[in-house]
């Protein structure tokens, strides 16, 4: 399943926005988490419309600290965003904010939890959108659909690696 809850919140900041999404894998929770925690699955799971590379060269040793390099292009611009790790916890959680990119802000929250033999997938991500007087049109015309896109994208095909990976089990 999945939920999708698009906020706004001025406790922290006026223009602090707020996506929280859920989606359970038919997967014992190291083998999710260790795919997650795999910058370049980031590949496969990010739609093509976003042309979406990672610069950092391979093997990426992720932990606390870990900057790691992408280009992207959104809406015909060539971006490139930086994060971080800034938390690093496996297998149940980590943590990366963007250091560089589009948005003023961006921090996001990867919880994992374990269910009946499954893994719950929780993603929190708080972010800031740039425009001043003009962030919320751009939330609404730009990002919000963007990240909806986006995170449909991700859903729908997490789903097929799982259910290809149990099926491909079950056929050994």
């Amino acid at each position: 399943g999945i939920l999708f809850i698009f906020g706004r919140s001025a406790r922290i900041r006026m223009a602090s926005r707020f996506l929280y999404r859920t989606q359970t894998l038919p997967a014992k929770l190291e083998d999710v988490y260790n795919f997650f925690s795999d910058p370049h699955n980031l590949e496969e799971i990010t739609p093509p419309f976003l042309n979406f590379i990672i610069l950092t060269p391979r093997p990426i040793e992720v932990n606390k600290g870990t900057i790691i390099e992408y280009r992207l292009s959104l809406h015909g611009f060539k971006l490139k965003w930086v994060s971080k790790i800034s938390a690093w916890n496996p297998p149940y959680y980590f943590i990366d904010e963007q250091i560089q990119g589009p948005y003023k802000s961006w921090v996001h929250e990867h919880i994992f939890e374990s269910s009946s033999g499954k893994t719950i997938v929780n993603d929190k991500v708080s972010y800031e959108v740039p425009g001043k007087f003009m962030e919320p049109l751009i939330h609404r015309l730009f990002v919000q659909p963007d990240l909806m896109r986006i995170f449909n994208y991700r859903t729908e095909t997490l789903d097929q690696i799982w259910e290809n990976k149990a099926r491909n089990q079950n056929d050994s």
